[in-house]
């Protein structure tokens, strides 16, 4: 199915894609590190070798040029990933995204030792047009992980409201951790400058998704 979206700059926008038949393509915590260095490298107006850069981290690796979007939010989970993205120059996300994607579909299949494509096409998209909406997306995209150890959460209450926020401050593959005020090097990826500032502080945004988790009914709608 096609997307009959244009993008804007200036505009917010909700990314998603899922891996074809729904399989898991985050297998191991290397899988996970080249899908994070990813969301930073191909981020820039210059392209990035990450075969000149094994085994370092973020802060080793030099992104030269501008960045071509800003990322507000990202979370990566076992057979898809959600990302907040504010458009910066014509065709910048579209770039962005063909350079995400394309990188982590050759680095997959390599290791793999599989052919062919990896993600659903096109990726997804949805407009964020509107206060309410965009900020919605901080909850939403943060807390998705709550579904690997609570599977339907989105439709019923949740089974371990402690087990779920314990399992969501420990889970390291989303852009929760730099919200919540922990620092390390993914926090590079998000420009939260470039967005508006719902967050007074790191309290703020943890006391927003307590409310989330705190309801009788959860009511998160949106999903892939």
């Amino acid at each position: 199915m096609g997307r009959n979206l244009n993008f804007s700059e200036n505009e917010y926008y909700h990314l998603y894609d899922r891996a074809v038949e729904k399989r898991k393509i985050f297998l191991d915590s290397g899988d996970h590190k080249r899908f994070t260095t990813l969301l930073y490298t191909a981020n820039s107006s210059i392209p990035i070798h990450l075969s000149n850069y094994q085994g370092v981290s973020l802060l080793e690796i030099p992104r030269g040029g501008k960045t071509i979007v800003d990322i507000g939010a990202w979370c990566i989970m076992p057979n898809h990933f959600h990302l907040l993205v504010k458009e910066k120059q014509g065709n910048g996300l579209s770039l962005f995204m063909r350079k995400l994607l394309t990188g982590y579909s050759m680095y997959f299949n390599a290791k793999y030792k599989r052919k062919g494509t990896l993600f659903n096409r096109p990726f997804r998209a949805k407009h964020l047009n509107t206060d309410e909406y965009l900020k919605y997306q901080y909850a939403y995209i943060h807390l998705n992980p709550i579904g690997i150890v609570d599977v339907g959460w989105k439709e019923k209450k949740l089974k371990d409201k402690s087990a779920a926020k314990k399992f969501l401050y420990s889970y390291k593959y989303s852009s929760f951790q730099d919200y919540s005020g922990q620092r390390r090097d993914e926090g590079l990826i998000i420009e939260p400058s470039s967005f508006p500032d719902y967050f007074g502080s790191f309290s703020d945004f943890g006391d927003m998704l307590e409310e989330w988790i705190d309801f009788e009914n959860i009511n998160i709608k949106e999903s892939p």
